[in-house]
């Protein structure tokens, strides 16, 4: 303290003493020492209004300087208030001053220790009491040194129930149920849901829905397309939820026909501004092409347009600069103009003899699928040249995706398999053995007259097929009477082969009759049977890839595939985006999808997924 400076005592009291504010700074004992900017401008702003309701408490040093001990964040505020105003009332402030050290400890300790917030229902109770005296937002917020956002959402709660109120003060709810409740008008119905939830864990979600059970969303697509807008002006009702973006329509049977009237409505413009010979509305969210097939639709296309040289070598440099993400409004707009042209548009022949479908999808978008032609218009969309007449074929049988080759691969392997399966059913193949020697199975072959074929077991494309070693059928006749391995002394080998006793008697047996099982396509039901019962499992001697199967069948059939294995239609990003690769692409790009797990978790492939993949084949086996 100097002699130029004194202090002047508080006539209220001997122990609270103004002290000039350039006297005063935060002591190192102020436990707050780590204080937002925002909190402090917020404080000044309320000090300033309402002015210093509580004095602060400090220690002097010998210079005459007080450190505060409790009120740190209040000194800071009156500090930005002398700051930014020449006017200020603060040239001196009232502390309490601690006769020591230790005690200014105790009191830095005891302030924050003891300081207890204001808890929810308190301050949404003393929030609206200040507004029901006239208070505006500003001033509440001022006074409680708060955001006007925090005031305006603790007076939404403020008209809540005060049996609601109290159940939070008394912790039987959560701030988060008490901000559900707010959604409810019906005061029967909010306390009749409050007995049931206190005590209990129950979602807002949950609550929200009890309290509106017929409420539908904003975001749902018929809200979308309708609109929130035409939807008040019709008398629709709407609860806003002030904690968070939610909005909920209170009338779905309004909604409902707002939505099927303006729906017409663009079916109706189909057919009267656009031309169309027929238009149908569908209330689903997706088009159901296996419905479209069963329709016998035709599909017409649009018309494509020409550019010419200019236009072209104009839209050549626009997409150029698109494609690097140069491209400005007016260029985006020209280039949208010329792909137009190029796109084309339908004529107003083929709009007479044709129609669409149209629906909205799940983001509130009118799609329309055009162009179609149905069955009873096929011969006059024919007559008038607008629809090709179909091609007169021999069959109506689809043409397959799998050619001859393919085919006799996949026979191949598939024999592999039950051949392989067969090593581990010696008794199995003993039964084939005798029933095959029987006259039962049809055979007229005498057992001295047994010939072992050697049925083709293995595909003319090797990569990802792996064979059983006791399988393979060696050299063939030729060979083996050029490279002299027959054998000299039939007695010497019969007696080595006796000698290895009957355990390897049987396994000669069962390897010898398993090779030479064929694959006869006349027999399916029977192969199968003995696949069946013999446990053979294609995938484990043969994985598919690029190489072996998929460049061997059509792009088209690939895109299938995928649609099967990601259980989705075309419609599917990802199907899109597959679509737009080059055959040679696609075959890679299912190679990796079969085998590759990073490729799978970019694909979205769920476990589900996963294991079916794992165990598909073909349907041409």
């Amino acid at each position: 303290m100097t002699k130029q400076q004194p202090i002047q005592t508080d006539a209220a009291s001997a122990v609270i003493l103004q002290i000039p504010l350039e006297m005063l700074t935060v002591s190192d004992l102020n436990p707050r020492n780590a204080v937002s900017e925002a909190h402090i401008e917020t404080l000044a702003d309320s000090i300033e209004r309402f002015g210093l309701i509580h004095n602060l408490a400090g220690l002097m040093d010998e210079n005459g300087k007080v450190g505060i001990v409790a009120g740190g964040c209040r000194l800071r505020a009156i500090q930005m208030i002398a700051e930014r105003s020449k006017d200020h009332a603060f040239t001196t402030v009232p502390v309490k001053l601690a006769a020591d050290a230790a005690e200014a400890e105790d009191w830095a300790s005891a302030e924050n220790a003891a300081r207890v917030d204001m808890t929810p229902a308190d301050e949404i109770r003393a929030f609206g009491r200040m507004k029901s005296r006239g208070a505006t937002v500003p001033e509440v917020a001022l006074a409680f040194a708060v955001t006007e956002a925090r005031v305006y959402q603790r007076l939404a709660l403020a008209g809540l129930p005060e049996p609601v109120l109290d159940a939070l003060s008394a912790g039987e709810i959560s701030l988060g149920t008490a901000k559900a409740f707010t959604l409810s008008d019906d005061e029967a119905l909010t306390l009749s849901l409050l007995d049931q939830v206190k005590g209990q864990a129950v979602s807002e979600s949950a609550i929200k829905n009890a309290l509106q059970p017929d409420a539908i969303k904003a975001t749902d697509r018929r809200a979308k397309y309708v609109g929130i807008e035409a939807y008040e002006a019709e008398g629709g009702t709407v609860t806003r939820d002030l904690f968070s973006d939610e909005v909920f329509l209170a009338s779905p049977a309004l909604l409902d026909r707002l939505f099927a009237e303006k729906l017409d409505e663009a079916r109706a413009d189909l057919i009267d501004a656009q031309g169309w010979a027929w238009a149908e509305a569908r209330p689903e969210a997706w088009l159901n092409y296996y419905e479209l097939d069963q329709m016998k639709l035709a599909r017409l296309y649009p018309i494509e347009g020409d550019l010419t040289e200019a236009e072209a070598e104009e839209y050549d440099e626009l997409a150029e600069l698109a494609n690097g993400g140069v491209l400005d409004e007016d260029g985006e707009a020209r280039l949208s103009e010329l792909q137009a042209t190029l796109d084309g548009d339908y004529s107003e022949d083929q709009k007479a003899h044709a129609g669409c479908i149209i629906l909205v999808s799940r983001s509130g978008n009118l799609e329309i699928t055009a162009g179609l032609v149905r069955p009873e218009d096929k011969k006059a969309a024919i007559e008038a040249g607008v629809l090709q007449a179909p091609q007169t074929t021999k069959s109506d049988t689809p043409k397959s995706p799998y050619s001859q080759k393919l085919l006799a691969d996949m026979q191949a392997i598939r024999l592999a398999s039950v051949q392989a399966a067969l090593l581990a059913k010696p008794e199995l193949v003993l039964d084939l053995l005798g029933f095959g020697l029987s006259e039962v199975s049809g055979s007229i072959e005498s057992v001295f007259g047994i010939r072992l074929d050697r049925p083709t077991n293995a595909p003319s494309v090797g990569n990802g097929f792996s064979s059983e070693p006791r399988l393979q059928h060696g050299i063939d006749a030729s060979e083996y009477w050029q490279k002299g391995t027959r054998v000299e002394d039939l007695s010497d080998a019969f007696t080595a082969f006796r000698e290895a006793g009957k355990k390897a008697r049987n396994a000669q047996i069962t390897e010898a009759i398993a090779r030479t099982l064929p694959y006869r396509a006349g027999s399916a039901e029977f192969f199968g049977l003995i696949a069946d019962e013999a446990g053979a499992d294609i995938r484990k001697h043969w994985t598919p890839t690029a190489e072996n199967f998929f460049s061997r069948v059509s792009a088209g059939h690939l895109v299938d595939l995928l649609c099967k294995f990601l259980d989705c239609d075309a419609r599917d990003e990802r199907v899109a985006g597959f679509a737009k690769l080059k055959k040679a692409e696609k075959a890679e790009k299912m190679e990796k999808l079969v085998i590759d797990p990073t490729t799978q978790k970019l694909m979205g492939v769920t476990l589900e997924q996963k294991a079916k993949l794992d165990k598909w084949v073909p349907d041409c086996t």
